[in-house]
């Protein structure tokens, strides 16, 4: 795989895996992203493009054609040079002495362009592999959300058993034992929605690589919750410099020097010359020909394309300074949300979630002794669910922002914890 494909690919360390395709061929993200540049047609259509690019240059590199000439004067004619006696027939030759460094130029300037395709096509892999990452961290999303509802309903289930008994017992009112069961059904629905966008999401993610068929999301086998570590923000920024979305600048920059470089040699005129033979009828004789022509004034009317080509250089300039800032903005802003998302999802994990856990055993031992109310047991369930989803939602956040890192810097710089796990405490 390619240095490209790897940088985003880098997450999968973190978040990657195995998957059934159809449940019979398995695909990891790394599989999706060569099955996604083998067949979309954001990236196909650079193979035609680079052709095309290689026809111009060699075209570019075609010398003035040799132009072949027959002319026949003075017949027919009348009087004493009538019919033929008069005709003079010319065979000649001419071109153009191309001076100045035309042709050069223009070679320099298809070559340009064709090193230019293939920084834009780095550009295009990595938007295209940015959302593979991005869908198939939707699935991951959803089936990770629809693993936090089973555990609710679990626990649904078992305070709806609990609330079951203590009414048989007459220790309840049968109010509990219904909002039990009715928060278990929603729990059920939790479930469902998540398992149903999931499904959603996977279908979303395998029409990138043209499988419109897909019917059932495979059960991925993933980590969301373990965030890898990344560079500080001035280490980031010095390597966003060399991003393909610069480096296309630098590539432009050549093209537009030598459309000025091109555009100089214009003001140098061409020679036109014409060698050949005549046959003089009357004179029953042979006589060479030739002829040497240029035009005047080239100077003057190269002065316009010579200003607009420097004043194309010189606005490329500006433009990148432009994209540059708007790329850190984003770099900043993407590395910011990915370090806050990563300090609530820990403190989630080393605190919060622990307590909520013991307290949750604690509130069930409780409520089974009767020192413990259901709305008591039940706002603590709630509250422990919820804390598991916002902890996702953090994670997944964390992802996004990681990917888009990852897009802007093209480089795979993650180094994966492995101390982080994504399990349910």
């Amino acid at each position: 795989m390619s240095f490209r494909l790897a940088a985003l690919a880098a997450w999968v360390v973190v978040a990657c895996v195995p998957l059934a395709v159809r449940a019979a061929v398995p695909v990891t993200l790394e599989g999706a992203f060569k099955r996604v540049i083998q067949t979309h047609p954001d990236i196909r259509i650079y193979r035609p493009a680079e052709a095309g690019l290689v026809a111009e240059a060699d075209r570019a590199a075609l010398a003035p054609a040799l132009v072949a000439e027959i002319a026949l004067e003075n017949a027919p004619a009348t009087g004493d040079l009538s019919g033929v006696r008069g005709a003079e027939l010319t065979l000649s030759l001419s071109s153009v002495l191309e001076r100045g460094g035309k042709r050069e130029a223009r070679r320099a300037l298809a070559a340009r362009r064709i090193d230019a395709l293939g920084v834009r096509r780095a550009s295009t892999e990595l938007d295209l592999l940015a959302d593979v990452a991005r869908r198939y961290l939707d699935v991951v999303a959803a089936q990770a959300q629809a693993k936090i509802a089973l555990h609710d309903v679990a626990q649904r289930g078992r305070t709806a058993a609990a609330a079951q008994r203590r009414v048989a017992a007459g220790a309840s009112p049968q109010a509990v034992q219904l909002t039990a069961e009715a928060m278990l059904s929603r729990a059920r629905l939790d479930l469902s929605r998540s398992e149903s966008q999931a499904t959603a999401s996977w279908r979303r993610l395998a029409v990138l690589w043209g499988d419109s068929a897909a019917v059932v999301a495979p059960t991925l086998v993933a980590q969301p919750l373990s965030l890898p570590d990344i560079p500080e923000f001035a280490a980031l920024a010095e390597t966003l410099r060399t991003s393909p979305d610069l480096r296309r600048f630098a590539d432009e920059a050549r093209i537009r020097e030598a459309r000025l470089q091109l555009a100089r040699t214009s003001a140098t005129p061409d020679i036109e010359w014409q060698a050949g033979l005549r046959r003089l009828q009357a004179d029953d004789a042979w006589a060479l020909t030739g002829s040497l022509s240029m035009p005047l004034g080239s100077g003057r009317r190269a002065d316009p394309d010579l200003r607009l080509a420097s004043a194309e250089l010189e606005s490329l300039g500006l433009e990148r300074e432009s994209a540059e800032l708007a790329l850190m903005a984003t770099l900043a802003q993407a590395h910011g949300q990915y370090v806050a998302a990563k300090s609530e999802v820990d403190l989630a994990r080393s605190e919060l979630l622990p307590r909520l856990v013991r307290a949750d055993q604690a509130a069930e031992r409780a409520y089974r002794a009767g020192a413990l109310s259901y709305l008591e047991w039940a706002q603590l369930q709630s509250e422990t669910t919820a804390a598991r989803t916002r902890q996702l939602a953090a994670a997944i956040d964390a992802h996004r922002a990681l990917i888009e890192i990852q897009r802007l810097t093209a480089e795979p710089f993650v180094i994966a914890s492995a101390a982080n796990k994504d399990t349910i405490p």
